[in-house]
């Protein structure tokens, strides 16, 4: 297939940007609750996961009325929206005649998705959604295409310059790879499939095994997300940078947001290698001499999205703002550096006829004591 030339690693985010400091330091804009339009409609899929979940809340917050979809029809984000559609899988042949016809049902006005494996189908089917009356804002499939493709990602990454991990996508390559190592399923997320080995020989061999695996050498350092948000221009409006104090199963547990030049340059100069624009969560390492190198890009909302909320920085409803007026000038946006976040597990319960249950556990106000 053909496709547009890659941009150049500068383009288009030589623009003056705020510094980290002015990002970090300045009061954050008050949520624009008030302006939800009149029977607005948000719908967002993938609702199941830790990203469509955050959105879904955060919307609901704002005053939105929000449809939440997913493939699984027990997803826990249909308890917390105004409704629950179930969908096919993104790659189904009918997914989207399913998601039009939910639109349809409930009024839907604006898509936001959070499932990357979408977006191929959702950017193919752009102007049948737009004759329905469903805005969209759908980054360029070759930079999606970049980001889902880790052993591509790395390649590109080393032509534009910017710092990632020596990367072998074949076994011959894997035996001159310096150690250690992490192989890992060239396309997936979180942490399926990953395998941190030691030994070339097991690296090597696995990587004959299942051709459908990268290696890369292992970074020592601190690991950091950083939440980012880039305006259909390729204006990047924030970057929110958190340590992943603790994860499991992929996802940050516990959390702290934190400023760095070193960081917001190197998320910068990665998101304009690939040309993404839209919500973007950015992957990487921070050495202990201060170096940072960036390990992926996912072309969507994260799972630790409540932090990057939490921090000041709503890029749910600026990116929202995109989406219903594509000429709008977006606001960059600040955030609070020091903000930590500590994640626990919460539920939601329906009755057998699928009404809601009230939460046995559900949150009390509880003063908080302020030493003097």
């Amino acid at each position: 297939m053909n496709r547009p030339p890659l941009p150049s690693p500068r383009t288009p985010f030589d623009a003056q940007l705020p510094s980290p400091e002015l990002w970090a330091d300045a009061p954050a804009p008050a949520p624009a609750a008030a302006s939800v339009p009149d029977r607005a409609t948000v719908l967002v899929t993938g609702s199941g996961g830790p990203a469509g979940i955050s959105v879904v809340r955060r919307l609901v917050a704002l005053g939105h009325r929000v449809v939440a979809a997913d493939a699984d029809p027990t997803a826990a984000g249909g308890a917390l929206a105004s409704v629950a559609v179930t969908l096919p899988p993104g790659d189904h042949p009918r997914f989207l005649d399913a998601l039009l016809g939910a639109a349809a049902v409930y009024g839907v006005d604006a898509l936001i998705g959070t499932v990357a494996e979408e977006l191929p189908t959702l950017t193919a089917g752009v102007d049948r959604l737009t004759a329905a009356g469903v805005a969209t804002w759908l980054p360029d499939l070759t930079a999606v295409d970049l980001c889902c493709d880790k052993g591509a990602f790395a390649e590109r990454m080393d032509q534009a310059g910017v710092p990632s991990p020596p990367t072998a996508t074949t076994a011959e390559g894997a035996g001159s790879l310096p150690g250690p190592w992490i192989v890992k399923p060239n396309s997936g997320r979180g942490s399926r499939g990953l395998q941190l080995l030691d030994d070339r020989d097991a690296v090597v061999a696995a990587m004959s095994a299942d051709p459908g695996l990268i290696a890369q050498t292992r970074l020592s350092g601190r690991e950091f997300t950083a939440d980012a948000l880039v305006d259909r221009d390729g204006r990047l409006l924030t970057v929110v940078p958190r340590w992943r104090d603790e994860t499991k199963a992929g996802i940050s547990v516990k959390g702290t947001t934190f400023a760095s030049a070193a960081v917001t340059d190197l998320v910068s100069d990665a998101l304009a290698a690939v040309g993404l624009t839209g919500p973007a969560n950015v992957q990487g390492f921070v050495a202990d001499d201060g170096t940072a190198t960036v390990v992926e890009i996912n072309p969507r909302f994260s799972g630790g999205l409540p932090l990057t909320l939490a921090a000041g920085a709503d890029v749910v409803a600026t990116y929202l703002s995109g989406i219903r007026d594509p000429q709008a000038e977006l606001p960059f946006l600040w955030f609070t550096p020091g903000v930590r976040m500590s994640r626990y597990f919460a539920e939601t319960y329906t009755a057998p006829d699928g009404t809601p249950v009230a939460d046995p556990c559900a949150p009390v106000a509880v003063p908080v004591e302020v030493p003097a």
